[in-house]
């Protein structure tokens, strides 16, 4: 019988789930933009968290390391080594530890599978689809992007196909702010199918622990193949084991043994096994019987908190303090004057001095705001090609590139796809020292891209496109510019 100390110790949160909500919170710091309804668009979105965390949610501060490096093949190679190389490092040093620590995913699936329903117990079964998770590894973020790589159109296959993270974190997140209604507008079968596999995913982990860590994420499958040589997680000291096999039975993964690739190095093994065994890597083991060390230990950890609290409580003030981007209202709805901006031209050579306004040619203007670090922006752009090629003087076309990564990529990207394209390429601005694309926030713009504005013969505003267009989209709304 569970006796009432009992009841409420299992109502006291652990310390690992403690550090969870820990790094949840830090990693989706601009809570400002939960309130906005905003995509924070600046530096830190250059560095990548450690674990599954949506680089479209309004809270994160940082950019999800599976979607950038699947983005990375179809970038320059500084791109690929650079985004490789923080995987490489977050491997070597903690391995799937980072799954059972820091990845705010995986918070979300324990609080699910905490509430009180029948469990399904591993089995042999679940051991066999654990391999599925490296099958989505070989196949969504590595062959089917670098296929797409070769075609110079990125595709993060497993982001826009699979990833439950970034429906619930990215999707739901932006769409559940009302100055996103009319996001609802661009919603079509490929989101009600991420949706249904979200909500399938999640009520799963209900009844499984971990489900989506276990058999289906590749960043976790990826992190395994690191367990045995990362400098912190879990290891056995084989002089002292007895082979009870209690540490096995305990944990609620499919480990053969403890530390192995499927291990997510929660440490819950360490209290279980009945001859200490079991200890960290990466740790000095100290005897904390000792008095003196007791306090030394008690010293340190109210120093840590102190220190990590600090550091989120910055964070939070930091991203809550920064400047509102500078829109102008007047020029950036439908029936405006367009707001005007001189912007460098891009050419296959790289940025020139040369600057132009799109506002200002006299014709119907098509501007589309596009990176291409953004699959559907390089998915879309044929269109805007052979609307300009259709039209010819009639219309003038505009592809502005968002100030992220201008330098690196964009140039390179237009050199091997649009060398002697009728498109005309533009380098956006950084709005302030959060690199914000200046330009594109002016004209409206959320965080989403692609994002397209359509100007009749007077520079006056007709059409707003949010997210992706058809050409049969862009055809009838240059008409209908050509036509009033």
């Amino acid at each position: 019988m569970i006796t009432m100390k009992e009841k409420l110790k299992k109502l006291i949160p652990t310390k690992r789930k403690i550090m969870q909500l820990y790094f949840a919170l830090l990693f989706n710091a601009n809570f400002k933009g939960f309130a906005s309804g905003n995509i924070y668009q600046g530096s830190t979105k250059q560095f990548c968290a450690p674990g599954i965390n949506c680089y479209s949610c309004p809270g994160a501060v940082g950019a999800c390391p599976l979607g950038s490096f699947q983005g990375s093949f179809s970038a320059d190679r500084s791109t690929l080594f650079y985004v490789g190389g923080i995987l490489l490092l977050y491997s070597i040093l903690f391995g799937r530890m980072i799954c059972g620590w820091l990845c705010p995913f995986g918070l979300v699936q324990e609080l699910l599978h905490k509430i009180p329903t029948p469990k399904l117990k591993k089995s042999p079964v679940t051991r066999v689809l654990s391999y599925l998770k490296y099958v989505i590894l070989v196949f969504f973020v590595l062959i089917v992007p670098i296929m797409y790589a070769f075609r110079n159109t990125p595709l993060p296959a497993f982001c826009k196909y699979i990833c439950p993270a970034g429906t619930l974190e990215g999707g739901i997140g932006l769409l559940s702010n009302a100055v996103n209604e009319s996001y609802f507008a661009m919603l079509g079968p490929l989101f009600t199918w991420k949706f249904m596999l979200m909500v399938s995913i999640l009520v799963g982990c209900i009844f499984i622990f971990r489900l989506f860590c276990r058999f289906i994420c590749p960043l976790g499958a990826l992190y395994g193949l690191f367990n045995k040589l990362s400098v912190f997680g879990v290891k056995v000291d084989n002089s002292k084991c007895t082979n009870c096999g209690l540490c096995l039975n305990h944990c609620k993964v499919d480990i053969k043994e403890v530390g192995d690739q499927e291990c997510i190095g929660c440490g819950e093994c360490i209290g279980v096994c009945p001859t200490k065994a079991i200890h960290w890597k990466g740790l000095k083991k100290v005897d904390h019987t000792d008095g003196t060390r007791k306090k030394a230990k008690l010293v340190t950890r109210i120093i840590s908190a102190v220190l990590m609290v600090g550091i989120l409580v910055g964070a939070v003030a930091y991203y809550w303090l920064q400047p509102e981007p500078i829109t102008n209202t007047q020029g950036n709805e439908v029936g405006q004057l367009c707001y005007g901006e001189q912007l460098q031209i891009i050419t296959k050579d790289g940025i020139l001095e040369e600057t132009t306004d799109p506002t200002q040619t006299g014709k119907v203007t098509v501007i589309n705001f596009w990176g291409t670090w953004c699959t559907p922006c390089c998915a879309e752009l044929p269109f805007f090609e052979q609307v300009a090629d259709e039209y010819g003087d009639r219309i003038s076309v505009f592809a502005v590139h968002s100030y992220l990564l201008s330098e690196e990529t964009a140039a390179a990207y237009i050199a091997d796809n649009y060398a002697d394209s009728s498109v005309n390429f533009l380098a956006d601005y950084a709005l302030d020292q959060t690199g914000t694309s200046g330009y594109y926030t002016t004209l409206g713009g959320r965080g989403t891209y692609p994002y397209t504005v359509v100007l009749d013969e007077n520079g006056l505003i007709s059409k707003i496109f949010v997210s992706s267009v058809t050409y049969d989209m862009l055809k009838a709304a240059v008409e209908e510019a050509l036509n009033n």
